[in-house]
């Protein structure tokens, strides 16, 4: 994570139960071809995805998974699409993990912004930290990816030319 952006801090699981944005994603039982699948990978995926989209240029952020009940004991902190991922470590709470994230990040003198309708994370994390609740992310989450659908909307060739290279496409055509 580069020092020059504000830290955010997101409690996935909690923005994941938040809103069927995620829950639909998740596998009740794992996938049945491979029963040691977890079922929660694809809603993690989302989140990250919506959170990189979120942060792109403003923030460095980390999502804090609790890893209590995870069905691999390999909790690696990893970066996907430029946003750390963090596990709990067996025996700490994912609510641990993220009061020791902000206070390290206020400790450096970084600004922090914690995404979390988590009343106690929420208060424990101390003065000079903004709040944010887990819909309010979700909300921009679904904003922006109804703004990338409108942009993508499909043009023809002609739509993408500019005028006078499409009066040059007429003369050659000889319309």
């Amino acid at each position: 994570m580069s020092a020059r952006h504000d830290l955010l801090v997101v409690d996935g699981y909690n923005v994941m139960g938040a809103s069927p944005r995620y829950q639909h994603l998740v596998d009740e039982g794992g996938d049945s071809r491979d029963l040691g699948t977890d079922p929660f990978v694809r809603a993690r995926e989302r989140l990250v995805t919506d959170v990189a989209a979120f942060a792109q240029g403003r923030y460095d952020a980390v999502v804090v998974f609790d890893g209590a009940n995870n069905l691999s004991d390999e909790r690696p902190t990893c970066m996907c699409a430029g946003v750390t991922v963090e596990f709990s470590r067996q025996g700490e709470s994912a609510d641990a993990l993220i009061e020791r994230i902000v206070t390290d990040a206020r400790r450096a003198g970084r600004s922090v912004s914690l995404v979390t309708s988590d009343n106690t994370v929420r208060a424990t994390v101390g003065m000079g930290v903004a709040r944010m609740s887990s819909d309010l992310l979700v909300h921009e989450a679904e904003v922006a990816e109804e703004q990338r659908r409108a942009q993508t909307t499909r043009m023809t060739l002609e739509d993408r030319l500019s005028p006078e290279q499409r009066h040059r496409l007429w003369e050659l055509l000889g319309k």
